[in-house]
């Protein structure tokens, strides 16, 4: 069990370095944003300018949310304890199937490790839902097609 408690360690890795690379990204634009909010001078004609200001201010409200979901979404990454084996799929659970691996914690999509493809889904998800609660050897039918799950770690 101690290679499978690996791999979600490297999964959750995966997760938080992608995760840190969008903080960083919207850490850049909100700053990139506010300068030229900043510097924008009223000597355009007044429309103009408050149009301008409107959609700076609309563009930072956009990054700002988007990173306080990226925060929030880290903070869940921290409640996964990489070391705690499953007999249920549930949030944090590592779910082997027929069909391909898939770690319940959030929804990020696909990550390549070595040559094993995992899809990182939140339990709210139609397939997380679908393999909420399920157990290994427990089949599951998810858009015309059976899926089995054959480990849960």
């Amino acid at each position: 069990m101690n290679q499978n408690n690996n791999l979600k360690e490297q999964l959750l890795n995966r997760l938080n370095s992608l995760l840190d690379e969008k903080i960083e990204t919207a850490k850049q634009e909100i700053e990139l944003i506010k300068d030229a909010r900043d510097n924008e001078t009223k000597n355009s004609v007044g429309d103009k300018y408050e149009t301008a200001h409107a959609m700076l201010q609309m563009e930072l409200e956009k990054y700002q949310s988007q990173l306080a979901k990226m925060r929030t979404l880290k903070k869940e990454l921290e409640q996964i304890n990489p070391q705690k084996t499953y007999t249920t799929a549930e949030f944090g659970s590592l779910v082997v199937c027929n069909s391909g691996n898939y770690f319940l914690s959030i929804g990020m999509g696909k990550i390549e490790l070595g040559k094993e493809n995992y899809y990182c889904l939140s339990t709210i998800s139609p397939i997380g839902q679908a393999l909420l609660g399920k157990t290994t050897s427990d089949e599951v039918q998810f858009q015309g097609k059976t899926i089995i799950i054959q480990k849960i770690v």
